[in-house]
This record gives structure tokens, sequence and C-alpha cells, in this order.
């Protein structure tokens, strides 16, 4: 009895039209810590255009939201798709208490890649979310190479309307802002692996590049291009990322906003109508 009820604790396989034995065409993995914006992400993956079974993992590192959220989601999960969540009780990241020095997640997204019932994964941040097409161009993009991603777009933290295509940071490898200090960038969220093709690269999610805890995603493209593996990008922006203003990059980020002719004035205006409601 204790032992089924550790596993029902563990994972849990909603119920849909989808057997979850039958390996999906494409898997979904979600960290979170049930932000309200993990509604959004995963409505996201809801209305996909993709023409094959999904499977969706979200999986929680705290529970710092409101469980009900994933029932609500659930009674709305589509038929050709499936929602697996995994909820272990603790949190394996070191900001935390735990021991994996990734301070975002620690071991989920690793966890969750290799527990998801398909060869194709993708990842998506609780906070991010999908254009309808996004699953499928990538799917499209993957085949005959080991990974893909695509280009995404800046969003407005304020008001959630798209500001530009980041041209700047998310470039893949080679490209981009980061192309001579990391060798490149890749977001997670635009981001689908073969993880049969990349299985040994996978524990790379679980490292942070430095003492902030962050980075993993860094430290993942790293092992990647070490490893010589194959890829493609789609050539379309299919990801919306909201940019943050706490983060140490948003000063650079705004210079390259700015450059596309985008007001400014208009972004900084939001932000302080937005801490004048706090």
């Amino acid at each position: 009895m204790i032992l089924a009820n550790l596993v029902r604790n563990l994972i849990h396989g909603f119920k849909s039209r989808q057997e979850p034995q039958q390996q999906f065409d494409v898997a979904v993995v979600i960290q979170t810590v049930l932000r309200p914006s993990l509604e959004r992400a995963v409505e996201s993956v809801y209305a996909q255009d993709f023409p094959g079974r999904i499977q969706i993992l979200v999986g929680i590192d705290k529970r710092l939201g409101d469980p009900r959220l994933i029932e609500k989601l659930q009674r709305r999960c589509p038929p050709n798709m499936h929602l697996t969540v995994v909820d272990p009780g603790y949190s394996t990241s070191v900001r935390h208490g735990s021991i994996y020095s990734n301070q975002f997640g620690g071991a989920l997204r690793a966890v969750l890649t290799y527990l998801a019932n398909s060869r194709y994964v993708a990842y998506l941040d609780d906070d991010d979310w999908f254009a309808p097409d996004h699953l499928a161009t990538l799917r499209n993009a993957i085949e005959g190479v080991d990974w893909a991603f695509s280009y995404r777009w800046y969003v407005n933290p304020f008001d959630s309307l798209p500001i530009c295509v980041d041209t700047w940071e998310n470039m893949g490898p080679g490209k981009g802002i980061f192309s001579e200090r990391f060798g490149g960038f890749v977001c997670p969220s635009t981001l689908m692996l073969d993880k049969v093709k990349t299985h040994f690269v996978l524990p790379n999610w679980c490292i942070a590049m430095g003492p902030a805890g962050d980075g993993e995603d860094r430290v993942l493209l790293a092992a990647l291009l070490r490893s010589n593996l194959t890829w493609r990008c789609t050539g379309a922006a299919t990801v919306f990322y909201v940019i943050k203003p706490e983060d140490g990059m948003h000063p650079d980020r705004e210079r390259f906003i700015a450059s596309t002719g985008y007001d400014l004035a208009k972004l900084r205006r939001d932000e302080r109508h937005a801490f004048a409601r706090v």
C-alpha cells in the first residue's frame, strides 16, 4: 500500500483518449513551481496544429503556487494529447536544499526527458509560450539531424505583447552576441532534441554555469557542440519569451530592442505603471 501511494504521488498520468504506452510523436517538457503563467504555457501546447500525438510532461520542482491549476489543465487536455505530471514532493535543486547546482529545476529537465515516451523532446519554460506551428516546424526541422531549434520573439512583460524577433541572442551555434564566449546560444523553449542521439548529453541540464545557479542552457549547448551533433534551425520565430527587467542582461536587451525601432519609452512607462500598481 505504501509503495502504491508513493507511485501515485510521484507520477500522475491523467486520463485521456491517448494510450501512454504507445510512443508519442513528440513530447514537451515543462518544469515549474506552479506559477500562474504555467496555464498560458500549457494552453499554447494544447493549441498546436501538430497532426500527431503529443505527450506533455509537467515536472513540479516545488509547490509555490496553486496545485489546483494542474487539475484545471487536465480537464482541458485535447484528445490527441496526454498530460503526465511528475511531483516527487521535494526539489532536487540546491536552491531548495538539495544536490544539483541548477537552481531552477535541479534534475527535472533531464529526468523528464528520459521519462518522455517519445524520441523527440521539446522544452518550454513555464513563463514562455509557443506559436501554434511551433512543434510542427520543429519536428520537420529535426528530421535527419540530432537536434533543432527555432527563433523567438521578445515579449513585453507588462502587456504580454511581442516586441521584436530576437536576432541578438537566440541565434544558434556560432551566431549572436554569445558566439565568441559560449559558441552561441539556444533558449530551452526553442529547442528540440532527438533523445536517442543526445542521450549522454542530457545530464548537463542539471549543471549550472556558475555560482548564480543558472546557465544550464549554455552548459547543454556546449556539450552538444563538443559532441559534434548535427542540427538545423526552423528559420521561424515560433516562441514567445518574456523579457525580465530584473535580469542582468536587461539593459543590453533594451539597447538591442531600441535598435529595432521599438518605442523603448513605452516599455519603461509600462514598467513604471506596473510598479505603481504593486
